[in-house]
């Protein structure tokens, strides 16, 4: 099997959702730690302007979008499946709901200047890491939830996910961990692990004994290699072949197409169309550095564009 390669960085939350998925799944895997801040132009010359973190890399295959991500390591796991035939759907219900609803007022918690004071080492990192995150959400669609709303929500969130645990099981929908935990861990762990507003925690016992569970599963055997060395990795492999058709309507494999997340960090990537389905798309594109590479993303909340001489994005 091809080496699975992280792009990501320690305080990311989405990475530590695919960290732990990495370690439930007893994969080993590389670790290439990126800047947490724009710019970033080794992760560029993989995905072509995808700038969200993590990025899960294959030989020339580049996984975008931790959606995406979890079900290609679930794909190539021994371990019980994430996404159960049975509690399927509930179980990616869940997961999107945390990845909506839930993260979007964990943010405003840890983005308090308390927080953010006890986190970065100068007013200076602060200062820039903000206003990178500032620029990642320009011209999305994700609203902005004040502290207070925020704060509300959160609570609200952690007392319906206490009592789901102490019905359910040691994980959300029983026995066995589904996607739903590890979507949801993502930003319960953000706000867990940031100084002056984790103590909402301590009325939840049930929801702190999970995020143990969850911890305790680790992060599988990993080892540190250079961003220079991954793209050489991709430069020396070639893309897996694709079926080659595509389900959306006026597109077909070979047009040049346009994809960019829905909700927010919009940046466009451009590529010629190899194959889209109900659940991926996958572009072909080629970089000076990192050669020809696929690169491959999720079709829910995902535009795709097909590019003209008008409307070259």
């Amino acid at each position: 099997m091809t080496d699975i390669i992280l792009h990501h960085y320690p305080s990311s939350p989405f990475a530590e959702k695919i960290r732990a998925i990495l370690g439930s799944r007893k994969l080993a895997w590389k670790s290439v730690i990126i800047p947490a801040v724009m710019p970033k132009p080794d992760v560029v010359a993989l995905t072509g302007g995808y700038r969200r973190t993590p990025i899960l890399q294959m030989g020339a295959d580049i996984y975008c979008d931790t959606s995406l991500i979890a079900r290609k390591l679930d794909e190539i796991s021994d371990e019980p499946s994430l996404f159960p035939e049975d509690k399927a759907f509930a179980a990616q219900s869940i997961a999107t709901w945390a990845d909506s609803i839930l993260f979007s007022v964990a943010v405003p918690l840890v983005f308090q200047p308390a927080v953010i004071a006890k986190r970065f080492s100068s007013e200076e990192e602060a200062k820039t890491f903000l206003a990178d995150r500032a620029a990642l959400g320009k011209n999305g669609r994700q609203r902005r939830v004040k502290f207070a709303e925020a704060r509300a929500v959160f609570e609200t969130c952690l007392r319906e996910f206490n009592r789901q645990l102490g019905t359910a099981g040691p994980f959300v929908l029983g026995n066995e961990a589904t996607i739903a935990d590890f979507a949801a861990y993502n930003p319960f762990w953000f706000v867990r692990n940031a100084a002056v507003v984790n103590e909402c925690f301590k009325a939840y016992p049930a929801v702190q004994a999970w995020l143990d569970r969850i911890a305790d599963m680790g992060h599988g055997d990993n080892e540190a290699i250079s961003s220079s060395e991954a793209i050489a990795i991709a430069a020396a492999a070639q893309a897996r072949s694709q079926p080659g058709t595509c389900s959306i309507p006026g597109i077909v494999p070979g047009d040049r197409v346009s994809v960019a997340p829905a909700d927010y960090g919009i940046d466009p990537v451009q590529g010629e169309l190899l194959h889209a389905d109900d659940r991926e798309v996958i572009l072909s594109r080629r970089d000076q550095r990192a050669g020809e590479v696929a690169v491959h993303f999720p079709r829910f909340c995902y535009s795709v564009e097909k590019c003209t001489d008008d409307n070259p994005q």
